[in-house]
């Protein structure tokens, strides 16, 4: 990675927000591509600044929650609980399975926001402010439905395509396969996955447009246990999604998130 400070700075700081038991002072520097001196100087200014804490027994860093603080805050400001959640809420209600929405900025899809229908038995229930996989998930179609195929295969550039066999076996294995995917998503104004991004889950997917001029915002999901969330069930369910996303959207100008 190396790179600036600033970039060495953040660099430090999504390592440890995939790692809540925290990481030692080499992974951090292993990751960074830079010499343990340089990541110690980084981690300790962090620590002074309340970003960052060294646990006593493990000498593991961690985040500490005033990273998590900032979020919550920024998401309570930006109307997020106000005019999204609500609505997440009641599809994940209709449904019965977790909703997602994912926000775009730049090249990058960012899941922000979840609401969990599951109350009981098999659920699905990953970690939020991850950056969603183009080639692989529902979402990623979806979005890159929105595109032209051009401009769909150089966002998946851009992003990198994993070693396929860390998905699930019915994942694209060609740059042709995903695009007839995304045609079939196109047609169909959602898209959908069975056992692509993980073995077991399925989920189907929404983009969520500007009112105006309709280019994309973010992307409602929908997912599951396949064995519950079956393709029969996921086309029964678009018509909840699509109404979900077009909410999303007419509401999209009441809240920074979508700016």
């Amino acid at each position: 990675m190396a790179g600036s400070l600033i970039e060495r700075t953040l660099g430090v700081l999504e390592a440890l927000s995939s790692e809540p038991q925290g990481l030692p002072l080499q992974a951090l520097a292993d990751h960074l591509d830079i010499p343990k001196s340089a990541a110690h100087r980084i981690c300790a200014e962090l620590i002074r600044l309340g970003y960052v804490r060294q646990e006593t027994q493990t000498s593991r860093y961690q985040l500490s929650t005033r990273l998590v603080a900032l979020g919550f805050r920024y998401l309570g400001s930006s109307g997020a609980t106000d005019i999204v959640q609500p609505i997440l809420e009641r599809l994940a209600a209709d449904t019965g399975e977790l909703v997602r929405l994912g926000v775009l900025e730049g090249d990058r899809q960012i899941w922000i926001a979840k609401a969990q229908g599951s109350r009981s038995g098999l659920r699905y229930d990953p970690d939020m402010g991850r950056e969603a996989p183009l080639f692989y998930t529902a979402s990623g179609h979806a979005w890159l439905a929105s595109l032209s195929d051009d401009d769909a295969l150089a966002l998946v550039e851009r992003q990198g395509i994993d070693d396929p066999d860390r998905y699930g076996p019915n994942a694209p294995r060609s740059r042709a396969e995903l695009l007839t995917r995304l045609e079939r998503a196109r047609q169909h104004g959602y898209s959908w996955v069975v056992e692509s991004s993980a073995l077991g889950t399925s989920a189907l997917a929404a983009v969520v447009r500007h009112p105006v001029d309709g280019h994309p915002l973010g992307v409602l999901s929908v997912a599951g246990p396949s064995v519950r969330l079956t393709e029969n069930r996921m086309h029964q369910l678009a018509p909840l999604a699509l109404r979900a996303a077009d909410e999303l959207s007419q509401s999209s100008q009441s809240s920074p998130l979508f700016s």
